[in-house]
């Protein structure tokens, strides 16, 4: 899977949690906090939403701070 088809999947993702994000200005470096409005229960939503597009558990409970670092973290867990 490349960088794009992960940052595609997670703009779907991120769609249904924050509908009303600019998501043709998102990228590797986008905060997801401060950018993006993530909040502690729409990370928890996130995490489960991409669990099932992608089809894997988190190991981790690490804090993710930018796109770049979740699809980091979704392309080590597809190897």
């Amino acid at each position: 899977m490349t960088r794009e088809e992960t940052i595609a999947g997670l703009k779907e993702v991120l769609a249904v949690i924050r509908p009303k994000a600019n998501f043709d200005e998102i990228t590797n470096d986008t905060r997801l906090v401060q950018d993006l409005g993530i909040d502690s229960l729409s990370m928890m939503f996130m995490s489960l939403a991409v669990e099932e597009k992608f089809a894997f558990r988190f190991e981790t409970q690490a804090p993710f701070e930018t796109v770049g670092e979740v699809c980091e973290y979704i392309e080590s867990r597809l190897k």
